[in-house]
């Protein structure tokens, strides 16, 4: 079915309207940043985008505007930006847990390191007070009692 020039005026200015829209961010529900939801948004059969269709040229100039956006550093699809936030964010706290990981696999060595210093020096101490008990040559001082004896007042 033929349309007329009056008609093709028409989509073509309501293609051009639904493409502004969706370039300024203002996507509808379940809709994309792309030429399904711009066929959508102008009442337009969205083969007529492809090939030697009539609004191809229309197609064209959408994916450029797109892309140039995206240059710019702008992402018209607010999900399209979430997902590239996420993403980053995934990563960030990726490279975290590899930290968190690795620190705390350093504390590990660290604390059963110490464990096994506290128990050699505590084996030593043990063998000293045998060795200083079995010597003949060694006198034993008196524990002080004096120091459990409170002298004055505390206050």
């Amino acid at each position: 079915m033929r349309i007329s020039a009056v008609q093709r005026t028409e989509n073509e200015n309501r293609i051009r309207a639904a493409m502004d829209r969706l370039l300024r961010g203002e996507i509808p529900p379940g809709g994309k940043c792309d030429i399904k939801t711009l066929a959508i948004e102008a009442a337009v059969d969205r083969t007529a985008f492809y090939g030697t269709r009539p609004y191809s040229h229309l197609r064209v100039e959408f994916e450029r505007r797109v892309q140039a956006l995206q240059d710019a550093g702008e992402t018209p699809d607010p999900r399209e930006a979430q997902i590239a936030r996420l993403i980053a964010e995934n990563s960030k706290l990726r490279k975290r847990l590899a930290q968190s990981e690795q620190t705390i696999d350093a504390l590990s060595d660290f604390r059963t390191q110490a464990l096994a210093r506290l128990a050699a020096q505590h084996e030593e101490i043990v063998r000293l007070h045998e060795a200083a008990a079995k010597a003949d040559g060694v006198t034993r001082l008196p524990t002080s009692r004096a120091a459990t004896k409170v002298i004055g007042s505390c206050s």
